[in-house]
């Protein structure tokens, strides 16, 4: 068997030279159709992701593409040179393949670990694999291996549980303190920019319905809300908007402060003392301290938001040991089990082929022991006898065979027994 993963990511490649890298989902379809069409015995699935551009390939003997034969192969899918695509990309084999695979799908290699996305990005790139017919028994078997490996981290270590980025710990942490549910609260999205998109992403994933999403630039926000699942208004009704809400969140790029204490005086009159939720995620601020001493307001600015990220980080950096542990040994059993796989058939046509011969062998000496009158006694002596013979003869080289494979062996020895016995596949 071959397997290999070939590509770049934020390790190696700078944003721009990713962008030109990354393939849509319908190019993608045709990139997998044109590698399907060029090595048809080779297995391929793609996964591009804003992060990364990987091809993982497999084949279940050694003719697998060559590093050539695949930079020249993706230099012509994206209008690159060989050589600009040589001074990026980067190749794993063997058990350093699987073992990426599944330190990617578990979030370990993201650019923010433990960020949830990946995981079905990993997803959809194998399914999209499926459906175009470029996926096979390896890649299926790896790829389901790397969707358990990476719930099998998420359940146990705290990697997924600890946010890192502003937005996450808003909403995740300090919102979800004020508020059990979000499903009925009013919410105001000020920005819709990216730190603004993530936000409302978060939003959404917590169950919120009603959030009124506003920008300076009102086509930015109906662009977002589209995408995101939220309604849009005009930057002039913020007033009236934060006069109705339950949190507000700020996330735009302004110089200075869009809210000031005089003017959310007025809006705090029109509350009427109802609490406020204020989550300023800004910088330079978008609301001024001030409005955080207000009764029944309660202001976030990102300095106090930026300490739980800090925090959380480390206990993330903690837990990654124990992650890393069970990757390595989820890789080390996948890759006993493709190697068993491997060898499987070989010992099963030995073992045949030297029953067959012993089965000859015994069955000539029997009809002689026979003519000769031996007893049933002896008969059944002498079956054992080339039993012990068969057993005690095979036992070397499979045990051999087997401390190979556990040692993640590159099939010497297999090649090795299909020569000295002359074992032909069947």
């Amino acid at each position: 068997m071959k397997l290999q993963m070939i590509g770049c990511s934020h390790h190696q490649a700078n944003v721009e030279f990713r962008e030109r890298l990354s393939f849509t989902g319908d190019q993608a379809q045709l990139a997998l159709d044109a590698f399907r069409d060029r090595f048809p015995k080779t297995e391929a699935v793609l996964l591009s992701t804003c992060n990364r551009v990987e091809f993982y390939t497999a084949t279940d003997d050694d003719s697998g593409v060559e590093q050539a034969q695949f930079v020249d192969f993706l230099a012509g899918q994206r209008g690159l040179t060989q050589d600009q695509l040589m001074e990026h990309l980067i190749c794993r084999n063997g058990n350093e393949a699987i073992e990426h695979l599944f330190t990617v799908a578990a979030s370990l290699d993201s650019m923010v670990v433990g960020e949830p996305q990946i995981l079905a990005q990993v997803k959809q790139a194998y399914e999209l694999a499926c459906t175009q017919g470029s996926a096979g028994p390896l890649t299926h078997s790896i790829f389901q291996t790397a969707s358990r490996v990476a719930k099998r981290v998420a359940s146990e270590t705290a990697i997924h549980k600890k946010r890192v980025s502003i937005p996450s710990v808003a909403v995740g942490e300090i919102a979800v303190e004020f508020f059990e549910r979000m499903d009925d609260k009013r919410i105001v999205l000020i920005g819709a920019g990216e730190m603004g998109r993530e936000t409302l992403q978060y939003l959404r994933d917590k169950g919120a319905r009603d959030v009124r999403l506003i920008n300076r630039h009102r086509q930015r926000a109906d662009e977002a809300a589209a995408e995101l699942g939220a309604r849009s208004a005009d930057w002039e009704e913020m007033h009236s908007l934060l006069a109705d809400a339950d949190l507000v969140v700020s996330t735009t790029a302004a110089t200075e402060p869009i809210m000031d204490v005089q003017r959310f005086g007025a809006i705090h009159q029109a509350r009427y003392g109802r609490m406020l939720l204020i989550l300023d995620l800004a910088v330079p601020r978008d609301f001024d301290p001030k409005i955080g001493e207000f009764s029944g307001v309660y202001l976030y600015s990102v300095d106090d938001l930026q300490a739980a990220c800090h925090r959380n980080q480390r206990e993330r950096e903690k837990e990654w040991p124990k992650a890393k542990r069970i990757i390595e040994d989820e890789t080390r059993e996948f890759v006993t089990a493709l190697h068993h796989r491997a060898t499987g058939p070989v010992i099963k046509r030995l073992r045949e082929q030297t029953e067959q011969v012993k089965q000859d062998e015994l069955a000539r000496l029997i009809g002689r022991l026979e003519s000769a009158g031996a007893s049933d006694e002896i008969r059944r002596e002498v079956t054992q006898s080339f039993d012990r013979l068969v057993n005690k003869m095979l036992h070397p080289p499979m045990a051999s065979l087997k401390d190979d494979v556990a040692s993640g062996g590159n099939h010497g020895l297999l090649d090795a027994l299909r020569k000295l016995f002359q074992l032909n596949d069947e």
